[in-house]
């Protein structure tokens, strides 16, 4: 089922978000600087990639606070308002709740990604 989630995930929206985020790690890698924001986009590139069967969990810290305040003025308000948009979208029909929820997900890491660790749901 993941993998049919994935699927129609990417399909419907999620090749933008991996796309967007694709290309703000690529920006951000440009300087020295920016590396940290550059390795935040690519970890969230993975997750916009398929997020079906990935669970997120957050560890706050003083480094991750400030890191996340540098995040939202720079790259981050920008990632989690077009998640947020999407989600909107597909949540507009029956079939694209589930969509939309990833979507939101997203949004949610995208906003605030130091400190986030996405991990593989393990099924036996």
């Amino acid at each position: 089922m993941r993998i049919v989630g994935n699927l129609l995930w990417f399909i419907f929206g999620g090749f933008i978000a991996f796309f967007e985020l694709l290309v703000a790690g690529l920006l951000c890698c440009i300087t020295i600087v920016g590396i940290p924001f550059g390795v935040q986009c690519f970890k969230l590139a993975g997750l916009a990639a398929a997020p079906f069967g990935k669970d997120v969990k957050y560890n706050v810290g003083f480094t991750a606070t400030l890191g996340n305040i540098l995040w939202i003025i720079f790259v981050g308000w920008e990632t989690a308002l077009t998640d947020l948009v999407i989600g909107a979208v597909l949540c507009l029909t029956i079939i694209g709740i589930p969509l939309g929820k990833q979507f939101f997900k997203l949004a949610a890491v995208s906003f605030m990604p130091f400190g986030s660790d996405i991990s593989v749901k393990h099924v036996l």
